[in-house]
């Protein structure tokens, strides 16, 4: 299946790390992005049965739009790896006309989200960074809020997109009320940010991106986070860690972020693992 939102790659896919002793998910990924031709295409049970050999028993799959919402909520029934969190991404929201439309649009999600396998709504937020005009932002505000509203009714989590709206994105949890499990997808903020979800006991999950030199704010806020609250992701096919950013991320990739991650903290890589496992579990519950 296509979505309006397809990456491609110029290179092909990295080969698997080594596996890691103690078993864990990966948070966020989208299996469904067709990949450029030129890299060929993984189908997502290839890709499953990868990230499993390397030690990633479970993925969270995550919806961008109403097609591939419905299409993470099928998948979940199929394979017992897969969880689905099912959202309008933010930049979706302005594509609809007006109001009434998205209103059509975020009833059908809300109608996937009361499905047993879908466990997060998401991913959904603010995105200011290719938003433009009051009419875009306001609609994209309504689509959060509403998303906010079907997370605490079906009792599952709010999966965060946040990208160059922080405050924005703090000041409408805080206003409307959050869900009781809200996790900040692909963490972006600094340690400021950091403390605000320490502080409202908001899960922070790291991607990839941790492992570039540039994101010394990324490790700073992963090394002050208390471990109950971190959580691991690709976001795949995006976000790759070095040594192979600009390839396409696969969930199999998971065990490089994590090792780094360790690193970065001066944990145990078993125990972090553990702990990863565990705070992912309280999250989602459990896949089987």
């Amino acid at each position: 299946m296509k979505d309006r939102i397809a990456p491609a790659f110029a290179s092909a896919f990295a080969p698997a790390p080594e596996p890691l002793n103690v078993a864990i998910y990966d948070n966020h990924c989208h299996l469904e992005f067709v990949f450029d031709e030129a890299v060929g295409a993984m189908p997502w049970k290839d890709n499953l049965d990868i990230s499993q050999s390397v030690g990633i028993k479970g993925v969270v799959q995550v919806g961008v739009t109403l097609e591939s919402s419905k299409w993470c909520a099928e998948l979940a029934t199929q394979d017992n790896r897969v969880l689905a969190a099912v959202a309008l991404h933010p930049n979706e929201a302005p594509l609809y006309e007006n109001i009434s439309a998205l209103d059509e649009a975020i009833s059908q999600i809300a109608e996937l989200a009361t499905q047993p396998r879908v466990r997060a709504i998401g991913e959904t937020g603010l995105d200011y960074f290719r938003t433009e005009g009051e009419d875009s932002i306001r609609l994209q505000q309504h689509s959060f809020e509403e998303h906010i509203r079907i997370a605490k009714e079906n009792n599952i989590a709010l999966m965060i997109h946040d990208r160059d709206a922080h405050d924005d994105v703090v000041a409408t949890l805080k206003r409307v009320g959050s869900p009781e499990k809200v996790v900040f997808h692909c963490y972006s903020g600094d340690t400021n940010l950091a403390e605000i979800c320490i502080q409202n006991g908001w899960y922070m999950s790291f991607a990839g991106n941790i492992t570039i030199k540039r994101n010394q704010h990324l490790r700073d806020s992963l090394k002050m986070a208390p471990k109950e609250l971190i959580l691991i992701e690709t976001d795949a096919p995006f976000l790759a860690p070095e040594p192979f950013r600009g390839r396409p991320n696969a969930p199999y990739l998971v065990p490089i972020t994590a090792r780094f991650m360790a690193e970065t903290r001066g944990d145990d890589l078993d125990e972090l693992c553990l702990q990863l496992a565990s705070n992912t579990q309280d999250v989602y519950g459990l896949w089987t």
